[in-house]
């Protein structure tokens, strides 16, 4: 079917003055003034004044979890240990005895007081259920007594009071997400997506893996099909190429642990942290498991990628990448369009490594803009001065690292306007970047780093994927007004998967 959607206001390089799309099938045959339109459509939508830009792509998200939170027990409010029991026993209250009460999103950083509840509060306002709470980081999390079972307990990162870390978390989360259905999964992931469309979004990169989500829940995320954004999968696990390619993985990247999280105090940093002396963190890989995983990678055609914060477990990945590059030719690597994800503590040198193995930076804004500047949680872990160097996206866009950005929902909501604003309104002026070069990152940026680079920007020829938003003002404007217009219309090449 041709459609013509004319009357608007749209956003592409080919023609600054173009009012009107024209879409045949998954293609657009043709753009430019209403006056030029083509004859002959099928259909004919009035945009009204409309912006219509390229949808959006969010490249990191966990559907699953996200659905999960979008439905039930969101601590995001929660301002202190009272609040979290509170929301608990008010959640707990509707569910059946012999449920397990999943929350997310707690985050004592910004507490007056940093208590945080016991395990035997949570056995109270559970109702004597198991209660699984995991912070918004997603490396921590608070639980009840039913969850302290022997196999966390002889887990690093154990805490008899409740709040456990490291593998006796991932121990805690794998028998917590258990007690959820096929059928809550299916309609979690279906609510997560159908919320992406409404943003505005076309695509996102689901990240599963051991410790993150399970297979048969990884799966399931990417069989949703028409009617939904799309969903690019990465499964972190080390050594597993040949595995991610029959899971039906686009890589074997994503959430690969290299290190935790800087709120839970496991990302894997070069110096203490100032606010639990003695402690650096914890990687989980070495350089050589590393470049295994990138040969690995290579012989298998697939896309390698990690996940990694602290500025040692960067460092130790870039060791890595070097020692794959030695073995397969840093040419390999390059074309490999391998990703770290987050990479929030960078030097120039480590930086330059980005650039030298042609390394996709997968980052999330709004990681700054909730917890960065001098006083935010950043700085309670790691000082003011290390805390405004961390994010550092005008480094990286400056010397040309492909840049593509995600929300890591739900550890921040899927929110793509809100990421472009925090781009470009960094805690650190140096490192803000502009709002063409925001967009561009949370738009083309993920198709690039899911090495798909025919998406992401409007053009005869091209892929008919973009969003038509509830403003008459161009993308300048939107990006550097206050208010967030509304997606009046997501479309994934050709296919409406949101319409208001």
């Amino acid at each position: 079917m041709k459609t013509l959607y004319r009357g608007g206001r749209v956003h592409t390089p080919a023609d600054p003055f173009a009012t009107a799309l024209l879409a045949d099938g998954p293609r657009i045959a043709w753009l430019g003034p209403d006056a030029d339109a083509p004859t002959g459509a099928d259909r004919v939508v009035d945009l009204a004044g409309a912006l219509v830009t390229p949808a959006f792509v969010d490249a990191h998200v966990h559907t699953t979890a996200t659905g999960l939170t979008l439905q039930g027990l969101d601590l995001a409010g929660a301002r202190s240990a009272a609040d979290v029991l509170d929301a608990v026993a008010v959640h707990a209250g509707g569910l059946p005895a012999d449920a397990v009460v999943i929350g997310h999103g707690w985050d004592e950083s910004g507490w007056a007081d940093q208590t945080t509840p016991t395990a035997a509060e949570l056995d109270r306002a559970g109702g004597g259920r198991a209660v699984y709470l995991s912070r918004t980081c997603v490396h921590a999390a608070l639980v009840s007594s039913a969850l302290l079972t022997d196999e966390a307990r002889a887990a690093a990162g154990y805490d008899d009071g409740g709040w456990l870390r490291r593998d006796a978390h991932h121990v805690v989360r794998e028998a917590a997400y258990a007690s959820i259905s096929a059928a809550q999964v299916l309609a979690a992931q279906r609510a997560a997506l159908r919320h992406a469309a409404a943003l505005g979004i076309a695509c996102v990169h689901e990240c599963g893996g051991p410790g993150t989500s399970g297979e048969a829940d990884f799966t399931a995320a990417l069989g949703h099909g028409p009617g939904f954004p799309q969903v690019i999968g990465l499964w972190g696990e080390a050594g597993a190429a040949a595995k991610a390619r029959e899971l039906g993985a686009h890589g074997a990247a994503g959430d690969l642990y290299a290190d935790g999280a800087l709120g839970a105090r496991t990302a894997h940093l070069r110096h203490d942290y100032i606010d639990d002396a003695g402690s650096c963190g914890h990687g989980y890989l070495t350089a050589q498991q590393v470049t295994d995983h990138l040969v690995g990678c290579a012989r298998h055609g697939v896309q390698g990628g990690f996940h990694a914060i602290g500025d040692q477990a960067i460092g130790t990945v870039l060791d890595g990448f070097a020692g794959a590059a030695a073995i397969v030719g840093v040419e390999a690597i390059r074309d490999g369009r391998h990703r770290i994800e987050h990479a929030e503590l960078l030097d120039k040198a480590a930086i330059a490594r980005f650039v030298e193995h042609g390394i996709v930076a997968s980052v999330q804004p709004a990681f700054d803009r909730l917890w960065g500047g001098e006083d935010g949680m950043y700085a309670q872990r790691l000082g003011a001065a290390r805390a405004l160097a961390a994010n550092p996206l005008g480094s990286l866009a400056g010397v040309g690292v492909t840049l593509a950005f995600g929300s890591d929902s739900p550890v921040t909501p899927l929110d793509p306007w809100g990421s472009c604003r925090a781009a470009m309104h960094h805690h650190n002026p140096v490192q803000s970047i502009g709002g063409k070069a925001a967009f561009a990152a949370h738009t083309r940026g993920g198709w690039r780093a899911a090495r798909v680079d025919d998406e992401g920007v409007l053009n005869p020829g091209g892929t008919a994927t973009f969003t038509v938003w509830d403003t008459t003002a161009d993308l300048r404007g939107v990006l550097h007004g206050e208010a967030t217009p509304a997606a009046r219309l997501t479309v994934l090449r050709g296919e409406t998967i949101h319409t208001t």
